[in-house]
């Protein structure tokens, strides 16, 4: 299977939408933040810094991931990533989660953070794979559906 990683580009935005939206309603829900940040990737991401890369097989998107700028210099918050259901299980998360450290490392950031929940097992198992380390949620997280705040520093 011939994984290519892309770079977001306004193309994209339905695949990112379409992606991230079919994973929230299998795993949560729909939270107002989200449809806010997936409807409008290049004002809440692109725009101000971060990258969006997508995972293309057989000229079809079947994978995203994001990282977005966070009030604190060179600290960036690894999220949005969603793999499309056919394609879960065959480590295309982890292709994205690499590409992320290594576009990270090679652009001088400090670190990734990134919110998720306990209830999503295998995920947290592969941050800690990564580096990854839990540190407090802040009382004013983003997310509804966060019990959990990871962080890796570089």
């Amino acid at each position: 299977m011939e994984i290519n990683i892309l770079n977001y580009e306004p193309k994209y935005s339905q695949s990112f939408y379409e992606l991230n939206i079919e994973w929230l309603k299998t795993f949560f829900y729909v939270e107002p933040y989200d449809e806010e940040v997936l409807s409008n990737p290049s004002k809440y991401i692109t725009d101000k810094g971060g990258h969006i890369f997508l995972a293309e097989l057989d000229d079809q998107i079947i994978g995203t991931v994001a990282l977005m700028p966070t009030q604190v210099n060179s600290v960036f918050e690894l999220t949005k990533m969603a793999v499309s259901p056919k394609h879960r299980g065959f480590k295309i998360g982890q292709k994205l989660m690499q590409h992320c450290l290594n576009y990270s490392k090679s652009n001088g950031l400090n670190s990734l953070i990134l919110y998720s929940s306990r209830k999503l097992e295998n995920a947290i198992y592969i941050y800690k794979k990564y580096g990854f380390i839990e540190i407090p949620v802040e009382e004013n997280c983003p997310y509804k559906r966060c019990n959990i705040k990871m962080e890796l520093l570089f």
